[in-house]
């Protein structure tokens, strides 16, 4: 195939890409909109609501460096058809417990551990597979547009969950997913997900290599990347902090301030609406030069916003005046989380290697994910027990104070020495 092709085909690729995680993130987001709703509305406990994102970030914690392997072993294209087969399977069997026996906790809980699996194989073996299935120039645009579908369904999909809730059955909200992983399975199936991955003939030793082997291979490289070490230190605190904003926010905005279904899906369609227009902008503008100190920036801004969301806790605020602060706060949310993420994945997509993309990748969701289930219970506790205000202005400060110490000034020049550099040259200039 020639040079003008493959870029044909890296363009269909993009769209197609695109398009597929639009259609299954929609049908996602609205199934786990009204399984949230239901957990709360049937329990009104963060415990039970806190379980449920357990059964969600446990599983994939655990699997995530043997998918890794996997990933890196066989060809990605059938490991994500077959993950996105998984959950469609997954569903059907909570539609069929759903009709025969009735909707349970249990019934539930287990379809999110199943869905946590098929999910982080069909995610790790995406990301993994970027750089095979775009050119290099065009990274940042297909991370990009990556996360406008999933920020574009996460407009439509709350708000539409939030007004359909209470109208239709949950076997509806299953079947709609169900049809929604369908679609994205053909589209998959259609892709080349080796289009412009570098080729290299595997030797015997490598064909005969362990899984441990493999896997230790993997954190051997991760070691020897200062970069993405740092990151991963990074996820590790941020994360367990943030588990107080991911139980609390929904447990504030149901159970404490009485918010209806509906206004509560538009407040979730903000985030996501923040996280599409600066999704649409990345995908348009040149490459972010110094990445890191943008998620520095971006992570601070983030924990000031987890405290914002106690005001209407400590002052009194009337019901549309509060409702409009929280879709404030989630667009702006919405935006931080964007500019911390895009360019850090873009940065990682250019500096590791292909060989070892599935490892990388998949240990360090591992570890960034690793004190999340903790957190999540912790905070599941401790939301049932004291004051939600105190819980995440205490978690506010604390997340605050982490990124200051770990992306101090001098972590962060050992990462872009080209910063420095670039600080005296603007010197100089001043100076004459």
């Amino acid at each position: 195939m020639n040079n003008s092709m493959m870029l044909k085909k890296a363009t269909y690729h993009l769209w197609t890409f695109t398009i597929s995680k639009l259609i299954a993130s929609f049908g996602s987001q609205v199934y786990s909109f009204a399984i949230s709703f239901y957990i709360l509305q049937a329990t009104g406990s963060a415990k039970s609501f806190a379980l449920n994102l357990i059964c969600n970030v446990l599983p994939r914690t655990i699997a995530a460096p043997f998918a890794g392997y996997i990933i890196d072993k066989y060809p990605r294209k059938r490991i994500a058809i077959i993950s996105q087969i998984a959950t469609t399977l997954a569903i059907g069997g909570l539609l069929v417990v759903s009709v025969t026996f009735g909707l349970s906790l249990t019934a539930i809980y287990i379809t999110t551990c199943l869905l946590s699996l098929t999910s982080m194989f069909s995610s790790v073996a995406f990301t993994s597979s970027i750089t095979g299935l775009v050119d290099e120039a065009r990274i940042q645009k297909a991370m990009s547009l990556n996360q406008m579908s999933v920020s574009f369904a996460a407009i439509a999909s709350p708000a539409v969950g939030g007004l359909l809730y209470g109208v239709i059955s949950m076997p509806v909200f299953l079947i709609f997913f169900m049809a929604a992983s369908t679609a994205a399975i053909v589209l998959d199936a259609t892709m080349n997900f080796t289009l412009f991955a570098s080729q290299k003939s595997e030797t015997v030793d490598k064909q005969k290599e362990s899984m441990w082997q493999g896997m230790k291979a993997g954190v051997s490289y991760l070691k020897l990347q200062p970069m993405l070490m740092t990151i991963i230190w990074i996820a590790l605190f941020v994360n367990f902090l943030f588990s107080a904003y991911q139980v609390g926010y929904s447990f504030i905005l149901i159970e404490k301030l009485k918010m209806l279904s509906h206004h509560f899906g538009f407040t979730e369609g903000a985030f996501a609406v923040g996280m599409l227009l600066l999704s649409i902008y990345l995908s348009i503008r040149k490459e972010i030069k110094f990445p890191l100190l943008v998620s520095k920036r971006g992570i601070i801004l983030m924990g000031l916003i987890m405290g914002s969301a106690t005001l209407p806790l400590l002052f009194t605020m009337s019901y549309n005046i509060m409702f409009g602060y929280y879709i404030l706060l989630q667009f702006v949310l919405g935006v931080c989380i964007v500019f911390v993420n895009t360019p850090t994945q873009v940065m990682m997509q250019k500096q590791i290697a292909d060989e070892y993309k599935g490892r990388v990748f998949s240990l360090i969701e591992t570890v960034a994910m690793a004190l999340s289930p903790l957190g999540m219970v912790l905070y599941g506790f401790l939301y049932d027990v004291f004051p939600a205000e105190w819980v995440l202005l205490l978690s506010s400060g604390v997340c605050v104070c982490v990124v200051l110490t770990l992306l101090r000034p001098a972590v962060i020049r050992r990462v872009h020495p080209e910063l420095e550099a670039e600080k005296v040259v603007k010197k100089s200039a001043e100076a004459f």
